[in-house]
């Protein structure tokens, strides 16, 4: 059983063991007349394959109350088991008066409390309430500290200050514990990849596999068989049964990554396994089923390919539920030099060669450069920085300068690119362009003159 994640307060259940059907059914009463939603078992046996099936889900019990001596294995040896998957769940007992003795050494053992019998309806919803306000704050606790650990791992793997970059990550951090499927869109090289891993250790499935298929890099004729597997003997050459890469993803993530380029005969049989969350591999009858959370990625409008009949209209709708946008990294240039310091970082240790010193005029050409090619492109920069070949690739394709660059010159060079980006981005209008770059029209006319734009 692994540690549930935090429910709603509404979704907090007791569950009462108890083999005396007149007392359970006192207990179980006495609850929901409180409105505490209460699940029943009549044995301890029971009661674990109750908990093992929720615990399964994300989900279980907030509170156990349990009678200490029951058919088969007693509450003792239920604390026991329930303790060893969860040492912080409340387990309180239900004792005759020649049982005190004992629920006073299952306290010792980490019991919340124990109740005397015969008691009262009242005083059993006292007591379970105190045990539900400890779970609930348990949970709480759990939870915070859970997302803490997801922000800073996220932090530490997609870099940056900007506000663009601020919202990727609360977009990921909100959608984590989700079980919502999701799109990501972005640029060529803006880690369309790493931020569904990052989706994926945020949420209750990390220990589940993620599972990656680039739909642009297969051929049409061994897609089926990659996706969903294939039974021995089903086609020449197929030796023995080969499960695919949606059974494997089963309790994890699948990433379809440049999900424009799935053929659209694959696009039918996926869109069925959504809908069904279940398969059949090839030269199978038997369905399969699959629970697995699917993040796609592209970088082009999967709508506007839908609209000309160039992807299905139901599949896109399928997959957006939730959408993930990944700026450029000409949107968010603040982050430029922090990304470039740890890549030259990495290249250095990786390449055993000094690390790059900062450079003025080095900065202010990557400051001023258009990036088409995202963080990715930057990456490669910086590795050829810590290499020493930088001088003749973007760039620096202008060849090496034997001094520093003057600080006007770089500065022009920067107010260029920024002026020429924020054109190009709004379809050559001065009036919105003015207004993105928060100068007056006739300041930003002049400005056009000036860098013969």
């Amino acid at each position: 059983m692994t540690a549930p994640t935090l429910p709603a307060p509404a979704a907090l259940k007791v569950l009462i063991v108890e083999d005396d059907a007149n007392v359970r059914l006192g207990c179980q009463q006495a609850l929901e007349l409180e409105d505490i939603a209460v699940e029943v078992a009549s044995s301890a046996e029971q009661a674990r394959r109750l908990v093992n099936a929720a615990a399964s889900g994300g989900g279980g019990p907030a509170v156990v109350v349990t009678d200490i001596r029951l058919p088969g294995m007693d509450g003792m040896e239920l604390l026991r088991a329930l303790h060893a998957a969860d040492p912080e769940l409340p387990v309180l007992l239900m004792t005759g008066h020649g049982d005190v003795a004992m629920a006073v050494q299952a306290m010792k053992m980490g019991a919340h409390d124990f109740i005397e019998k015969p008691f009262s309806p009242d005083y059993l919803v006292e007591v379970v309430r105190r045990a539900l306000d400890k779970r609930r704050l348990t949970l709480e606790v759990r939870e915070l500290r859970d997302r803490l650990q997801n922000r800073q791992s996220i932090e530490a793997r997609l870099v940056g200050g900007s506000p663009q970059m601020e919202r990727v990550r609360r977009l990921i951090l909100d959608l984590g514990n989700s079980a919502a499927d999701v799109l990501i869109h972005g640029e060529t090289g803006t880690g369309k990849e790493l931020t569904a891993r990052c989706l994926h250790e945020a949420s209750p499935r990390r220990a589940g596999n993620f599972v990656a298929i680039n739909c642009g890099g297969l051929p049409e004729s061994l897609f089926d068989s990659e996706i969903f597997g294939h039974e021995a003997g089903s086609f020449t050459g197929a030796g023995k049964r080969r499960i695919g890469k949606v059974e494997h993803a089963n309790g994890g993530t699948l990433f379809l990554d440049e999900i424009e380029s799935m053929p659209m005969p694959v696009q039918i049989k996926f869109l069925r396994v959504l809908q069904e969350r279940a398969l059949e591999r090839l030269g199978s009858n038997t369905m399969i089923p699959v629970d697995c959370r699917v993040v796609a990625a592209t970088k082009v409008d999967l709508r506007a390919l839908a609209d000309r009949g160039q992807f299905r209209a139901d599949l896109y709708y399928r997959l957006n539920v939730a959408t993930l946008p990944l700026p450029s990294l000409r949107d968010r240039r603040e982050d430029i030099p922090l990304l470039f310091e740890q890549f030259a970082l990495q290249a250095a240790l990786r390449h055993g060669r000094p690390v790059p010193q900062p450079d003025a005029e080095r900065m202010a050409r990557l400051m001023a450069y258009d990036w088409p090619g995202n963080v990715r492109e930057l990456r490669n920069v910086a590795d050829r920085c810590a290499l020493g070949i930088d001088q003749g690739f973007p760039p620096f394709g202008d060849g090496a300068t034997t001094g520093p660059r003057p600080l006007a010159d770089a500065v022009a060079a920067f107010e260029r690119a920024l002026i020429a980006d924020s054109l190009r981005r709004n379809g050559d209008s001065l009036a919105r362009a003015a207004e993105e770059l928060q100068i007056a029209k006739t300041t930003l006319h002049d400005k056009i003159r000036k860098h013969d734009l």
